[in-house]
């Protein structure tokens, strides 16, 4: 991997934590997750218009996947209501690479060596333990809504993995997935509000944290698929997932969290599990 490409995707690292972040600073958690998907709305119908419609093949896949990152939005806005960013985004992030490497021995019958099954072990007994350590009190309810946003994760990353595949054209796969998901989250969040004026009101009152989330989520998003098309896509998933050490730094600094010694040696540990998981 080249030093261009090695830090054009630490850059997608602080891009993926950073707009986590914003997601995390806004209190209207059907605001945030409006805002963030009209930017791959937009971006979405661009996309396809440069890149057309991929094979019939793909859109049962892109249908899935669509339902699946609309439900993985607002699961993730609802666990950063309820929890610390510095619990929450590890556990998510790592569940995912977890459940992909369960699915993969199980269901598709890949073999993981020595240091992959020594990362699985890694991975779960520190999210596991960074799960139980100290945080607010809503402690358990954003452990539980954490963990669903990683199964969530999980499971588009794996309908994807297939998709794109039977694409034909993985971008434009990417910018058809991208315009659905952009269509049916804002559709959802109105249905979802308890109230529409105060719906309205807070998408007017947070559009420019929350577009600027957007857009940072979708650049962190095309900087990876440019990225693993220069170099191994393992090296690539490994290294951005340095954004899992850097949710301690952002939750302790942008929110107050108090990450111990004991977070920060387990998120640590997470991340090297998961390194070892994806480059064993």
């Amino acid at each position: 991997m080249t030093l261009t490409v090695t830090a054009v995707v630490l850059f997608a690292a602080v891009l993926h934590s950073g707009w986590n972040a914003i997601a995390k600073a806004i209190p209207d958690r059907l605001a945030a997750s409006t805002l963030i998907a009209l930017v791959y709305l937009v971006s979405g119908i661009a996309g396809a218009l440069v890149f057309g419609m991929p094979l019939e093949a793909s859109w049962p896949f892109i249908a899935a996947s669509a339902c699946l990152q609309t439900m993985y939005l607002i699961l993730l806005t609802t666990s950063y209501k309820h929890g610390d960013f510095s619990q929450v985004y590890p556990l998510a992030r790592g569940l995912a690479v977890l459940l992909v490497a369960a699915v993969a021995m199980t269901v598709l019958a890949e073999q993981l060596n020595p240091v992959q099954l020594a990362g699985v072990a890694v991975v779960a007994g520190s999210l596991l333990s960074l799960s139980l350590t100290g945080g607010r009190t809503g402690n358990r309810r954003a452990t539980l809504f954490a963990v669903l946003t990683g199964i969530s994760v999980a499971a588009y990353t794996l309908v994807d993995g297939v998709g794109m595949r039977l694409s034909g054209e993985p971008l434009g796969y990417v910018a058809w997935l991208f315009l659905l998901q952009g269509a049916m989250i804002p559709m959802l969040c109105w249905w979802l509000a308890p109230s529409r004026g105060g719906f309205v009101r807070g998408v007017r009152s947070h559009w420019k944290p929350g577009l600027l989330g957007g857009f940072m989520s979708m650049l962190a998003y095309a900087v990876v698929v440019w990225a693993q098309s220069l170099a191994p896509l393992a090296l690539v998933s490994a290294l951005r997932e340095t954004s899992v050490l850097l949710a301690g730094v952002i939750g302790a600094v942008f929110f107050s969290e108090r990450f111990s010694r004991v977070r920060m040696g387990l998120t640590a540990a997470a991340v090297c599990g998961i390194v070892a998981l994806q480059l064993g």
